[in-house]
């Protein structure tokens, strides 16, 4: 079984800057991480990988830097990837997004199965998995927690549907969004890490793809427009208190009072 895995580098922490023409994230010189999603839909395919054969190969898209979330998919197991990255691509919504990923999934050799993670930690829309399977033209499900190949040329995924569980067969291809309640995710490898081949990652920019229309890609292409986008407050604020339990209690009633918190 032959499986691509969507990856996304996102903000380390809450600690970000936002473009006050763009209105987008800046994701340049700020720490960065894998998606913790990812990870799952990661261990999910190195488990497929291992039960079925075949080959993981993850996918991405972002600044040059965004190269070190595919090396982290290396260090987990996987065999290489895919780096989409041209300032054409800068600011992209969700739609833009897939369209994007969907060319350079076109530009790749045959897969079976695509998987993402449930959604993203500096988005949280869950939308671009769904999207890439409609640009594809292949069926997609989400909230998995458990992928079983039974029967050739489909899978069987288990959904967590909060009020439900659910199962249902799937021709291949097909894409699964991984909920986070799948697996635990493997530690990534030292020894891979120093092991790493040279020709383990592609690069693709616009000009290697088969549409090349800018207003198809970035803030051109997109659909949406977000119109404030601000980086959480900070409340740095304490106090100390200090006396017996029963003293404590007063105060700390007080300051409920006074916050009108309680009557």
């Amino acid at each position: 079984m032959d499986i691509l895995v969507c990856v996304k580098q996102v903000p380390g922490s809450s600690d970000v800057e936002v473009d006050p023409v763009t209105g987008v994230l800046k994701r340049e010189g700020f720490s960065t991480k894998l998606n913790p999603y990812d990870l799952y839909s990661i261990e999910m395919a190195m488990s497929l990988r291992e039960k079925y054969g075949g080959t993981v190969r993850a996918i991405t898209m972002g600044p040059p830097q965004a190269k070190q979330a595919l090396l982290e998919t290396v260090w987990m197991g996987a065999d290489g990837g895919v780096l989409l990255t041209d300032r054409a691509f800068g600011g992209a919504d969700c739609l833009a997004t897939s369209y994007a990923l969907s060319q350079a999934v076109h530009k790749m050799s045959s897969y079976d199965l695509i998987l993402c993670g449930k959604q993203t930690t500096d988005g949280d829309t869950a939308q671009v998995g769904s999207e890439l399977s409609e640009e594809l033209g292949i069926p997609n499900i989400g909230n998995a927690i458990s992928i079983k190949l039974e029967r050739e040329g489909f899978i069987t995924v288990t959904q967590n549907l909060d009020d439900r569980i659910v199962t249902a067969e799937i021709p291949l291809p097909c894409l699964v969004c991984v909920d986070g309640d799948i697996n635990s995710p493997r530690l990534p490898s030292y020894k891979r890490s120093k092991q790493v081949p040279q020709n383990a990652f592609t690069s693709l920019t616009l000009k290697d793809i088969e549409d090349q229309d800018k207003t198809h890609y970035g803030l051109l292409g997109s659909r949406t427009n977000v119109e404030r986008i601000f980086p959480p407050e900070k409340n740095a604020d304490r106090k100390t208190l200090t006396g017996t339990s029963s003293e404590l209690a007063t105060q700390i009633s007080d300051i409920l009072k006074t916050g009108k918190f309680i009557g």
